[in-house]
């Protein structure tokens, strides 16, 4: 993108801010955001957004996680809420059908189990340090292999536009105007 898509303006509001208003609109009262610049400071730098969430849990013990990305400015509450109770119902792993993320995520043995042994020979590195030079950690579909889940098929794919390039953020700006 050239630029920190969490400060991209969505009308008025950043799109961190939007993001965090989802959430908030759906019930959930603990947002937290991982990054070194946010409240969750990486654990093991340039891995990725599964990374993102170990270190959440290294944090924090909640009994889930709902994983949004900052790059979906068509997102709405009622997809994010429909995503939170399959989630919560199942107790699995939920995420739309062709989309890793967003990610309802259960905090559970099988999610432990998984980030310990991913992570596990990151544990003795220095905390926000990456060894070795490694500049990827593991997928959402290396996690999602590993963890039980299902699918859910969106009410609206538009939902779920992507934005990782300037093109993409024009597309997706005529569409909220």
């Amino acid at each position: 993108m050239g630029e920190n898509k969490a400060k991209l303006m969505r009308g008025d509001v950043d799109m961190l801010s939007y993001s965090k208003q989802l959430l908030s609109d759906i019930g959930i009262k603990d947002i937290l955001v991982s990054g070194n610049n946010y409240q969750v400071p990486d654990v093991i730098a340039n891995a990725g957004p599964v990374a993102g969430i170990y270190s959440v849990l290294q944090h924090y013990r909640p009994a889930a996680i709902l994983a949004l990305p900052v790059d979906l400015p068509l997102m709405t509450a009622a997809a994010l809420s429909q995503l939170k109770i399959k989630g919560e119902l199942s107790q699995k792993a939920c995420f739309f059908q062709g989309h890793n993320i967003p990610l309802y995520l259960p905090n559970n043995g099988y999610v432990e189990l998984f980030m310990s042994q991913t992570f596990a020979k990151n544990k003795s590195a220095v905390p926000g340090k990456n060894p070795a030079g490694q500049k990827n950690g593991p997928s959402f579909k290396a996690l999602l292999n590993q963890v039980p889940h299902i699918s859910v098929v969106p009410d609206k794919t538009s939902h779920l536009f992507n934005t990782n390039t300037p093109e993409q953020w024009q597309q997706a700006q005529a569409r909220f105007k």
